[in-house]
């Protein structure tokens, strides 16, 4: 294979002057550019990029780990680190995960290897203590509160939007609510159930275990939680569900078995994704594509910053005011 020291002799040049050709130096001569360039194309030359990675200490490789691509919530948030990446002229190695710790421990372990520059992880599976061990070895950004770790974050307050949420519907005379999440592991869903908690022992409430209801991440899972509501003996007369997609599902669900919305069931979506606006269905708005650019930023950063983003609340048709019960 032809190196850059064959270069340099067939064009009659310095090593140097072939390496700034390369790199797109701009202090050199026409002639001895195109010297260079007759070359390499003369010989196929073609550069070894890992070696000029290794030279740079840069590969403009960006590690995105996320559990699932094809979902919106994620596909929105990985939109805003596209873009972003874009900008800065950054590529993007993605790791979809399926929250499968394996996978997750194999693209840290290529940051590890400096075949990536950062990592962003956007929905962990791995406890903090093996985020912790590979943090020497390069940026790692979560998208979850850690003011109190060594590494960036880009974030919203999962504990406040639940607990507000709760006293919305509350105030709209709502005393039985239930909640419909992904999973029950994860660092954010922790937050939530800890507001749920909080918001029973203030209104001195009955906690029901049996209206949280996991599992649930696509539409066709709106269906799942309906049948779980019509098993209850006294199901809950208002959900708050975590992604817009469930609730849509949710909202047919009860089309279908003649569950009136809002006068039996109010439901509050969440990320205001488009199906959300189509379907009228009260949602929360999480701020995803300027999660995920400020999450790039972070990445491509020295300084370890946390931010936190605001979301807010959009009234729509699927909350009603139901008179307390007694």
């Amino acid at each position: 294979m032809t190196n850059i020291k064959d270069l340099a002799k067939m064009a009659g040049v310095s090593v140097t002057t072939v390496s700034r050709v390369l790199n797109h130096h701009p202090y050199v001569s026409e002639e001895k550019k195109n010297a260079v360039l007759a070359a390499i194309k003369a010989s196929n030359y073609q550069q070894n990029i890992n070696a000029v990675h290794l030279s740079k200490g840069k590969t403009q490789l960006i590690g995105v780990v996320l559990p699932y691509s094809d979902h919106p919530y994620f596909s929105k948030l990985l939109k805003g680190i596209a873009q972003q990446a874009l900008e800065q002229n950054y590529h993007l190695v993605l790791f979809q995960t399926d929250y499968k710790e394996c996978r997750e421990l194999g693209a840290l372990r290529m940051l590890k290897q400096k075949q990536i520059d950062s990592l962003i992880i956007c929905s962990r599976s791995s406890d903090w203590s093996t985020i912790e061990e590979y943090l020497p070895y390069g940026s790692i950004v979560l998208c979850e509160d850690v003011k109190d770790r060594q590494v960036s974050s880009t974030y919203v307050n999962h504990y406040k939007i639940f607990y507000n949420a709760l006293e919305y519907l509350y105030k709209k005379g709502h005393q039985r609510i239930g909640y419909v999440i992904a999973r029950k592991s994860g660092t954010n869903s922790q937050y939530r159930e800890k507001a749920y908690r909080d918001f029973h022992t203030k209104y001195q409430l009955s906690y029901q275990p049996d209206y949280i209801i996991d599992e649930c991440l696509y539409f066709e899972d709106g269906e799942k939680a309906i049948n779980r509501l019509k098993k209850m003996k006294t199901p809950p007369t208002a959900l708050l569900v975590t992604s817009d997609q469930v609730a849509a599902g949710i909202v047919v669900s009860c089309q279908t078995h003649g569950i009136s919305i809002p006068n039996q069931l109010s439901i509050i979506g969440f990320d205001n994704q488009p199906i959300a606006k189509m379907m009228n269905i009260t949602t929360i708005e999480i701020p995803l594509l300027e999660m995920g650019r400020s999450l790039f930023l972070q990445a491509v950063q020295s300084d370890l910053t946390n931010k936190e983003l605001s979301s807010r609340l959009i009234e729509r048709d699927t909350v009603s005011y139901k008179e307390k019960n007694k």
